[in-house]
């Protein structure tokens, strides 16, 4: 009986070790900018902000940047588009944890500016 007993309660610890982590929720933005501008121009805001950029993909349209200082924040950048439009995306997490979307808008915004410098 306490073997059973221990099984079951093994089973329950182990259990609870398998639920999925919640999703990032993505800030996204349209752009007038063809996406390999948007996409530079969000590696260098990311860079101004003190974040260091992992890996980038011009062809996917991709970024990841880790700030450089604790706690470890992480911002995923995903660039979309044809010919002049595009749109931007990002997430974040911290710790490995979401982050809320609102967090993202001062990037959002800096991006705008810095799109709107490069005309």
């Amino acid at each position: 009986m306490s073997r059973l007993l221990l099984a079951l309660l093994f089973a329950a610890l182990l259990a609870g070790c398998a639920t999925p982590s919640p999703r990032e929720m993505p800030r996204e933005l349209e752009v007038p900018f063809a996406p390999d501008a948007t996409l530079r121009a969000s590696a260098q805001v990311l860079m101004a902000n003190g974040y260091v950029v992992r890996h980038a993909d011009a062809e996917l349209g991709r970024l990841e940047a880790v700030f450089s200082r604790w706690p470890g924040y992480r911002v995923r950048v995903a660039v979309s588009g044809e010919g002049e439009q595009s749109r931007v995306s990002l997430a974040a997490t911290r710790g490995g944890r979401p982050m809320p979307p609102r967090t993202l808008d001062r990037l959002l915004m800096e991006l705008q500016e810095q799109l709107g410098r490069g005309r």
